[in-house]
């Protein structure tokens, strides 16, 4: 019923019962993962290209984080083209810009994320995209670069949405689809709620980021996949329709957004 389109599976804070907490999210309905293989060293994607290839219902990306985009050496660029190209690698990422920490600086966020468009592009991979700053200038720069690399050829996902309902708009018109997590479960939203409920059910994604972003009721603990159902429970009741028909659409979206198989 449900697809967790985002979720760091293969992090340290699942080794010690990987196989137990996607068990528990198919048993809790969850029927696909999307591995992101970056976000905690470049190296461990190949981590998500091995599970993936393990599990018929994982599916990985590649890519690197902006928190990591000074860390791209050549021996990166040289692995990267091997996981994009392998079979069971449905898109680039995460990647983006975070102008919020900086832990890469602002200039070679953007020459890497615009190298990684440039790579989805050519292999035909949509991008699963991380975006955050204390301000529009992150938010302005990703659409710019989105545009100038993508050419109006690509499509991707603004995962884990925590921003404004005007840019979200301005991302649909530029191909992307929306995600939220957790965060849209929480007591202060900041407004989310009110940003899901304006947008078209058939552009919108659900996702944990798990091992992080636990909903309300589970915060302070480490987060899983089952609980996407939580989010998609949450974004009907927001929109005022049934569970069912949140978690068909959003589930169909990704479906399509990652040209999965059906189930």
């Amino acid at each position: 019923m449900w697809l967790d389109s985002h979720c760091h599976v293969t992090a340290d804070a699942f080794e010690e019962d990987r196989r137990a907490v996607l068990s528990r999210a198919r048993e809790d309905g969850v029927e696909a993962f999307i591995a992101i293989g970056s976000g905690y060293g470049i190296e461990r994607n190949e981590r998500a290209v091995r599970l993936a290839e393990s599990e018929p219902d994982v599916f990985a990306t590649a890519g690197v984080h902006p928190h990591e985009a000074s860390r791209l050496d050549d021996a990166g660029r040289q692995s990267l083209p091997d996981w994009l190209a392998h079979p069971r690698v449905v898109a680039v990422g995460e990647c983006g810009l975070d102008y919020h920490y900086t832990h890469s600086p602002r200039e070679v966020q953007r020459e890497v994320f615009a190298e990684q468009l440039a790579s989805a592009r050519e292999r035909d991979l949509p991008v699963t995209i991380h975006v955050r700053g204390d301000d529009a200038v992150a938010y302005d720069d990703l659409l710019d670069l989105w545009r100038a690399e993508g050419r109006g050829e690509l499509e991707g996902v603004l995962h884990c949405y925590t921003g404004t309902l005007e840019f979200a708009r301005r991302a649909l018109d530029a191909g992307l689809f929306i995600s939220f997590s957790g965060i849209l479960t929480f007591k202060r939203d900041r407004g989310l709620r009110d940003v899901a409920r304006e947008l078209p059910l058939d552009r919108l994604l659900v996702e944990t980021d798990a091992p992080l972003l636990s909903p309300e009721g589970f915060r302070g603990k480490r987060n899983e996949p089952a609980r996407v159902r939580l989010v998609g429970e949450v974004l009907a009741a927001t929109r005022d329709v049934p569970v069912e028909e949140v978690a068909h659409a959003t589930t169909r979206n990704a479906r399509r957004l990652f040209r999965l198989p059906d189930a």
